[in-house]
């Protein structure tokens, strides 16, 4: 697959970097960039144990740091790119945010968004899901057999 600079490809690859340096941090892998006007505009990867912060998942981060590079809200115009689907707690933020597009990787099955409401977004919110999704469930497949076998 050829990659060019602003597919959802490539921006997913800079999400999966991110994810990369959660794992090195003993944080869950899950890596986020927002783009804006083919620019990534933040990034960042789930923090919670960092920060002592449920809260501090990719995609909140994400977003906190994106809306204050804008001065708004509102996302309408950005796009998402997330290594594992969000959870409910961030489909809300996301919902909330009015986000334009979600690029998510792989699938959590257990605690995503589409398992508890697919309707949990913004109604305006163009969702992709796939790229790269078996790498990036792996990522987090191999991180907590990590855990499992300590």
């Amino acid at each position: 697959m050829a990659l060019t600079i602003h597919s959802d490809e490539h921006y997913m690859r800079e999400a999966l970097k991110q994810a990369a340096i959660a794992a090195e941090q003993g944080e869950i892998p899950v890596g986020a960039v927002v783009v804006a006007n083919n620019t990534i505009i933040a990034r960042a990867y789930n923090q919670t144990e960092a920060l002592g912060d449920p809260t501090a998942h990719a995609e909140m981060l994400a977003l906190t740091s994106a809306t204050n590079f804008l001065g708004t809200k509102y996302l309408s115009d950005c796009s998402l790119y997330v290594t594992l689907e969000p959870c409910g707690m961030c489909a809300g933020a996301l919902y909330w945010s009015q986000l334009g597009k979600l690029v998510y990787a792989a699938a959590d099955d257990k605690r995503g968004f589409m398992t508890i409401n697919p309707a949990m977004l913004h109604p305006k919110t163009k969702i992709v899901r796939g790229p790269f999704a078996e790498e990036a469930g792996q990522i987090v497949t191999t991180f907590f057999k990590r855990l499992r076998d300590k």
